[in-house]
Order: structure tokens, then C-alpha cells, then sequence
């Protein structure tokens, strides 16, 4: 038996070895255009009243446009649309509010006119996801800050395009992932920034979300096409973003290396032979993505994605530490470490403290997010929008705009965020081989140490 596992091993390390197999595919980072510096709290000239021009007014777009109403130090100036009548509804909406908004429709380019528009100073993008990059290239090469909804890319050239025009014109490029501003990632991230977990060395997050209700709500049914055409984890964000705060990524470590593996597409074709009345045998998106990631100083990243299975909403969150446990989901939980237990009781599998329901809140409001003033929370719940976090993001971003702080999520966190889904495909098109993840900063990422929130003095 013992020579078996040594032939095995050998045989294992063979095959690594094994030419036109590597063992980790390099990605390029480019040199940084001569000129350009990063964008690394890079602050603004504050704008008093921040007039936004929001473009696509589908679902996200049309609530975003009623939600900004009520954000202090801005207004909407001017909407946008393929679809003459979603402008005319947003246009109604804001004039019955006495917000006199520019309209702009009929074309696939009318968005070009709103980022020329005067009165903009920032572009709020929430299209389909293909035209994302080009509407915020086009509005930052016009002098306007951008804020791109999620996933604001799909491909490494993307994720550097918008890096290199954001540098090159000193426009802010902000990813609007609304789940870094729930209220559990919230308390959380204060926790552990206050060391209540230790020392953060492992974190989980997901996208695991039944869409077979929605499929047909999307305009020409575009989200279901970009999953037939497209593997890898295509919506990373809304559970790597909050774990990469927690982790202090570029802002003292990095994302260094990925790995992925899929299962074959069970569902996603009975989709759309149900839409198209035909087989399809060209899906390429697995039901379930899994991926991995590796950090610099030596912390991993769990990521799930699944948005054709019934198993119920979850974005996992959860943040390991060396002395304590935050998860949101099935329930939410606190663990730390049960000190001074001197009695034990191999029946009972669990070794260490407990907090959920009111021990919970009561622990976690200890720690209540700078942010989050009671006040605020208060009118988030009131406006709503997945339960106020979409309002939380939205008044952060304009309260650093007003006040001309660096914003929360910068164009780097844009990137590494989003790259996830190439890199995922090749590891997937590769068996599954680890992928470098790209260093978007170019070697800045460890300039800053932490993940903190600006203030006005």
C-alpha cells in the first residue's frame, strides 16, 4: 500500500510538471501610462449639490431614480433610456417632486448626450450589464465621476480600462455594491476592525439567489442570454465585496491567486428552451460556481454562486478570525472563544460562545458602524431599497461628493471585485489551475493600511 501512494505522488507531480500544463497561469499588468498616478484616496473638489444623470431605468435604474429623491446634496438633473417611456415615468416622477429633469431617449447612444450634459456631475449607471464600461468610459472622458451598478465589468480589459481612464482623468469610478452597507456586514466589519474575531484569516461569501421567477422581467431577457454565452461566477460582487473590507484588500494585502470549479449547466438550458421553444445545447454557464482565492499575507476567500438552483437567498457572509466567528446566514450568529471552561462535555460539539437573537443585537450594537447614525438608519428604513442599504450607499456616496472625502469604493476595489468572473473562466477552462490575480494598484496596495470611512471635520 505504501508504494501505491509513492508511485501515486509521483505520478501527481509528473503530471504538474508535465509541459503545456502550468501550474499557475500569469496574468499581464500593464505599466502605468506615463502620467497617470492612482487613485488611492484620491479625493475630489467637493460639489454642494451633486447633480446626477441617472442612465437605464429598468429596475434598478427607476428605483434608484425615486431613492436619490431623498438623498440630501443632490438631485436628479437628467434621466436616460432606450425606452422613451421609462424616461417620461422618471421625468413625471421627479417633476411631481418640483425636480425639473432633463430627458434623454430613443437610442442606444442618447446616453452620450447626458454625459454632456451641463448640469451633471455624476453619471449613475444601472444598464444592462454589456453597456456598463461604455457609458462610464464615455461620461469620465467628459469630466464626470461615474457610479456603475454591479457587476460594473465582465473582463479583465474592462476592469483596466476603467482603472486607467479614472487615473488618467481624476474621475472617481465607484462600484455600487449596495451589500457592503447592510446592517450586519456593517456591525460586522466594525467588530472586527475593534478585534473582536482575532486576527481575520478566512471569509465566505455568495450570490445564491433563485432567479426563475425574474428571468423573463429583464429587458429582451438579456441576463438569461449572458448566462447561456458565459461561464465563470458572473455576479461576484455582492459577497466578495463586504469580505474584501474585512480583509483589508489594497489597503494592506492583496488577492493573489485564483482557483474554480463549476457543475455542468442542468438548468440554465430548460430556460431557455421554456423561452424559445427549442433545445439549446450551447449553455455555458454551470448551475453552481465555486471559486477560491488566495491572499498575500496568506488569508482565503470562499465564493458561491448559483442563481439556477431553488436552495434559498444567501450571501453567506462570514468572517473566520483566530478568535472569533460573524455569520449572517441561515441566521445570524456571533461566535467567540469560550474562555475558562473547566468542565468537558464530549456530548456537547460545541466549544465555543454563542450569540444569536436578542443576545445578538445586544452585542452588536456595541459596535455600531461610524456610519450608521441612528438618524440615518432611521431614514434608510424609512426610504428602503433591499431594506435601506441601497439608500445608505447612495448617502455615502454624495456625503463624500459634498464634502470632497475619497469615497468609500474606489475604482481598484471596482476592478478586483469584478475581475473574478474572467478569472474564474480560465481556471474553469483550464481543469480547474490556479489564475494570478492582477495587482490593479501596481504594487500601491500595501501604502495604506486598513479599510476605513472618510469624514467631514
Amino acid at each position: 500500500m505504501k508504494k501505491f501512494f509513492l508511485l501515486l505522488a509521483a505520478l501527481t507531480l509528473l503530471f504538474a510538471c508535465k509541459p503545456g500544463v502550468p501550474s499557475v497561469i500569469r496574468t499581464e499588468v500593464p505599466a502605468r501610462p506615463a502620467g497617470q498616478e492612482d487613485m488611492l484616496q484620491f479625493a475630489a473638489d467637493p460639489i454642494a449639490d451633486v447633480g446626477i444623470g441617472v442612465v437605464g431605468l429598468g429596475m434598478r435604474g427607476g428605483s434608484a431614480v425615486q431613492r436619490l429623491s431623498f438623498v440630501p446634496g443632490c438631485h436628479v438633473a437628467a434621466v436616460c433610456d432606450v425606452e422613451p417611456d421609462r424616461a417620461l415615468r422618471s421625468v413625471e416622477y421627479l417633476a411631481g417632486k418640483g425636480i425639473d429633469a432633463h430627458s434623454y431617449s430613443g437610442g442606444e447612444d442618447s446616453y452620450k448626450a447626458l454625459c454632456e450634459d451641463p448640469s451633471v456631475n455624476l453619471v449613475y449607471i444601472c444598464t444592462d450589464w454589456i453597456h456598463h464600461v461604455p457609458v462610464a468610459l464615455y461620461a469620465m472622458e467628459q469630466g464626470k465621476h461615474v457610479a456603475i451598478e454591479v457587476p460594473s465589468a465582465e473582463t479583465l480589459q474592462a476592469c483596466w480600462d476603467l482603472v486607467n481612464t479614472s487615473e488618467r482623468t481624476r474621475r472617481h469610478c465607484m462600484i455600487l455594491e449596495n451589500c457592503c452597507y447592510d446592517f450586519f456586514e456593517l456591525t460586522a466589519l466594525t467588530m472586527a476592525q475593534a478585534g473582536v474575531f482575532g486576527e481575520i484569516i478566512h471569509a465566505e461569501g455568495a450570490y445564491n439567489h433563485n432567479l426563475d421567477p425574474f428571468w423573463k422581467a429583464y429587458w429582451n431577457n438579456w441576463r438569461l442570454d449572458f448566462n447561456r454565452k458565459n461561464r465563470g461566477d458572473l455576479y461576484p460582487t455582492h459577497g466578495f465585496g463586504p469580505v474584501c473590507q474585512a480583509l483589508d484588500i489594497h489597503r494592506g494585502d492583496r488577492l493573489t491567486t485564483l482557483v474554480a470549479m463549476d457543475t455542468d449547466p442542468f438548468n440554465g438550458p430548460k430556460h431557455v428552451e421554456a423561452a424559445a421553444g427549442e433545445p439549446c445545447t450551447d449553455f455555458a454557464h454551470g448551475d453552481v460556481t465555486t471559486t477560491m482565492l488566495r491572499t498575500a499575507k496568506g488569508k482565503t476567500i470562499l465564493l458561491e454562486h448559483d442563481v439556477m438552483t431553488p436552495r434559498p437567498y444567501s450571501r453567506m457572509y462570514q468572517l473566520v478570525g483566530t478568535d472569533g466567528y460573524a455569520g449572517k446566514y441561515p441566521i445570524g450568529q456571533i461566535c467567540l472563544r469560550n474562555e475558562g471552561s473547566e468542565n468537558v462535555d464530549y456530548q456537547n460539539l460545541a466549544g465555543e460562545k454563542v450569540y444569536q437573537g436578542e443576545a445578538l443585537q445586544a452585542l452588536m450594537e456595541q459596535y455600531r458602524s461610524p456610519i450608521l447614525t441612528p438618524e440615518l438608519e432611521a431614514l434608510a428604513k424609512e426610504v428602503g431599497g433591499h431594506g435601506g442599504m441601497d439608500f445608505i450607499m447612495d448617502y455615502r456616496l454624495i456625503y463624500c461628493l459634498n464634502n470632497g472625502l475619497p469615497l468609500d469604493m474606489d475604482v481598484y476595489d471596482l476592478a478586483e471585485w469584478c475581475c473574478v468572473t474572467e478569472l474564474s473562466r480560465i481556471s474553469l477552462e483550464n481543469g480547474g489551475v490556479p489564475v494570478e490575480v492582477p495587482d490593479f494598484t501596481r504594487g500601491a496596495w500595501d501604502r495604506i493600511k486598513g479599510f476605513s470611512y472618510a469624514f467631514a471635520e
